[in-house]
């Protein structure tokens, strides 16, 4: 049987009306939301909410399914009894004939169709997020209904993860902020202050939005101790002190919040609220398990961007009588030529990266590795294209009259959240060679 690298047909029905909107909506405004960085970009919500909230609804009941069979195996090992992984967890594939499940896959091309349009204003579009990814690692069946639930039905809502902090960005660990609990009120008092936090102004003030933080409950117990918490929009004691302003993805919403005596019921702990020191730090895992998920799409973002700034350098250059030579040898090719070549070819090894990492996740496979390997490829990959772009078109492409610039401003930043190109080139050589985080640091 063939290999077909066709899309599923499933996949091309929902990216053309996020084409429409990349390409109609968000490109013609992107040079002015890039100069009015706290202007809200509202005209796209309503065209693209729909498919969002699709999206929200395929991964809320993808992730209540594993869930419950998590739930069920746990019950029968109690018993005495060894689970056996079979249909969905075994092959990647639906029980009952089903094909697997295309829910990630759909996400990134979706993403990297966005971030072509704008990467800036991708960002402030309604979804669960990071905030989603973190519960989706963590939480409870009734905790995954709960809090997901809201975003697969009414009127748009956002979702923010808080994590970084002034003296902790690449070490997580780090983590300053606490969370105490109250036993006479039956709820958690978090105390801190998260800075660079995507979509937090708009979680926290828009209706039904949330932002998922990550706190320390016992800081003698180090990684062990940390734990995430629901903070749902409209909580006292929680502030938004600060927007960023910020070299790219200046339409984006990137905040600093404070959280003063913030009260949170119990039930917002997501998962288990015992320190477990002795179990492989579960609290810090259940962290690192939100990057795997949500690194594949980082990286489609980054290459959506390098997909608008190598378009158009292509065919501005074609105008000019340069164009893409794919038969000659590379030693026949101009200097100019030779570079569009190795552009397009970077875009598309970052790609296929990206997608393998995204069908892992499908397949209910460990993607560490693979989703890891995507960031660093992306991230470096877009920094380059997008400044070898400037590059070609000289002075067209270092000043405002196109947004050659603006792309370039926008891609550094994929090299840098969601776990910075060093620290992932870290996580790739650790899992290539064997070692621990205390042998290779």
């Amino acid at each position: 049987m063939p290999i077909e690298f066709k899309l599923p047909a499933e996949i091309e029905k929902q990216l053309a009306p996020v084409r429409m909107v990349a390409e109609q909506v968000m490109r013609p405004e992107s040079r002015y939301l890039d100069e009015h960085e706290h202007s809200r970009p509202v005209k796209y919500v309503s065209m693209i909410w729909p498919q969002m909230r699709q999206m929200e609804k395929a991964n809320l009941e993808a992730a209540l399914a594993r869930a419950q069979k998590s739930a069920a195996a746990a019950a029968q090992e109690s018993n005495g009894h060894t689970p056996e992984i079979q249909g969905p967890e075994a092959n990647g594939h639906e029980a009952n004939g089903k094909r697997q499940s295309f829910a990630n896959l759909s996400l990134i091309h979706m993403i990297e169709a966005l971030s072509w349009g704008d990467a800036g204003v991708y960002l402030c579009t309604p979804a669960s997020a990071l905030a989603g990814a973190a519960i989706n690692a963590v939480a409870t069946p009734e905790q995954l209904e709960r809090f997901l639930r809201r975003f697969t039905e009414g009127e748009p809502k956002w979702g923010a993860m808080a994590m970084t902090e002034p003296q902790a960005g690449s070490d997580t660990s780090n983590i300053q902020t606490t969370a105490t609990f109250d036993a006479e009120t039956n709820e958690w008092v978090l105390n801190g202050q998260k800075i660079f936090c995507t979509s937090g102004k708009l979680a926290l003030e828009e209706s039904d939005g949330l932002v998922v933080v990550w706190a320390t409950v016992d800081k003698n117990a180090g990684r062990a101790g940390m734990k995430p918490f629901v903070v749902e929009a409209g909580t006292p004691g929680a502030s938004i002190v600060k927007t960023e302003e910020k070299l790219g993805i200046r339409a984006s919403d990137t905040a600093a919040i404070v959280f003063d005596n913030c009260r949170i019921p119990a039930a917002n702990l997501l998962g288990d609220a015992e320190v477990k020191r002795g179990e492989g730090n579960k609290g810090f895992k259940g962290a690192m398990k939100t990057f795997d998920a949500t690194r594949p799409i980082v990286s489609a973002s980054a290459i959506g961007i390098g997909r608008a700034a190598f378009e158009f350098t292509r065919d501005t250059l074609a105008k000019q009588g340069v164009r893409m030579e794919y038969t000659k040898p590379r030693w026949k090719l101009s200097a100019v030529q030779a570079d569009l070549l190795e552009m397009e070819a970077q875009l598309h090894a970052a790609w296929l990266l990206t997608l393998k990492a995204a069908a892992l996740l499908d397949a209910r496979q460990e993607n560490k590795l693979e989703s890891s390997m995507a960031k660093v490829k992306a991230g470096k990959a877009v920094t380059w294209v997008t400044q070898k772009a400037v590059e070609l078109l000289g002075p067209l492409g270092y000043t405002t009259e196109t947004l050659v610039e603006k792309w370039m401003r926008d891609a550094k930043i994929n090299d840098i959240f969601e776990g910075t190109g060093q620290i992932n080139t870290l996580i790739v050589a650790r899992e290539i060679l064997g070692y621990t985080r205390a042998e290779l640091k």
